[in-house]
């Protein structure tokens, strides 16, 4: 009997850097988790090998040294010394996005082989996926969350409300670190994530909308120039808030409910990706 994951993308609410610390920029960032997923399937092996099939996204022939979900299921064998595993993830979240779809293939992959081999409490899974990239320990769990340091610092938030968002996606993405390289040419204005916190809690959607924001913005639309563009096209449909997740290429609106959204799709007739999204609770 084998284990089966769902892997769900994240959204940046916020994403506010606050300073660097050993090269690293720190965060401030409010996130959510949305209901596009990975699918991932694992199966026990006995030799303790792994292997890993990516299904979709053109991501079939991606070398094992460039697979996240493989370095998670490595790193998890290596600390419980169990089997090894098959695993096949059946790709759904947009690649180079900002979504986290490698992060949560990672999450997942820890995730189900806790599952299908028994080991690991939560501070030990945790520890694994800090171990892989700083958003993964977030990716366990998911949800509404304050993530601070690298990232790998998270304090869940205890909101429900359903955030309802239309996803513009174009073709070409931003490299994370060359966008840092760009933010760190000139001095930016300070943004806070205080004020969208704040909103959420007390489930004021407009507050919410109004304070997105993110401050790899401007550097992402230095090195991609669509995603200036993908903003400016959402911003005509008058949304609660537009703004870019990760550091892009994904750019998104939030909308007051799914009615809205699914009338902002019907009538995009601009080149990149659309889909609509709304926030979940994943659960474990």
């Amino acid at each position: 009997m084998g284990a089966r994951v769902k892997a769900y993308a994240k959204l940046n609410l916020t994403l506010a850097i606050t300073g660097v610390n050993n090269g690293w920029h720190m965060l401030d960032s409010l996130v959510c988790s949305v209901d596009i997923f990975d699918l991932i399937k694992i199966n026990k092996r006995r030799d303790g090998k792994i292997n890993v099939q990516m299904r979709g996204m053109g991501l079939e022939a991606l070398p094992p040294e460039q697979n996240n979900a493989y370095e998670a299921a490595k790193a998890y064998i290596s600390r419980f010394n169990c089997g090894g595993a098959d695993i096949t993830i059946y790709k759904n979240i947009p690649v180079g996005a900002g979504m986290g779809g490698s992060s949560a293939d990672a999450a997942g992959v820890i995730r189900g082989m806790s599952k299908l081999y028994g080991f690991g409490s939560e501070r030990e899974l945790k520890e694994i996926a800090d171990s892989l990239g700083s958003d993964t320990g977030y990716m366990l769990t998911g949800g509404f969350a304050r993530l601070s340091g690298r990232g790998e610092r998270v304090f869940p938030l205890k909101v429900k409300p359903r955030l309802n968002f239309v996803l513009l996606l174009p073709d070409s993405g931003v490299s994370t670190p060359q966008c840092y390289k760009e933010y760190d040419k000139a001095v930016r204005p300070h943004n806070s994530s205080e004020s969208a916190v704040n909103a959420l809690i007390n489930g004021d959607l407009a507050g919410l909308g109004k304070g997105l924001n993110n401050a790899l913005y401007a550097p992402a639309t230095a090195l991609n120039g669509d995603i200036k563009r993908a903003f400016e096209e959402l911003e005509g449909f008058s949304p609660l808030g537009v703004n870019m997740t990760g550091s892009g290429s994904c750019v998104y609106a939030l909308f007051e409910n799914e009615e809205f959204c699914r009338w902002a799709k019907s009538r995009y007739r601009g080149r990149f990706g659309c889909l609509i999204t709304k926030s979940v609770i994943p659960k474990i």
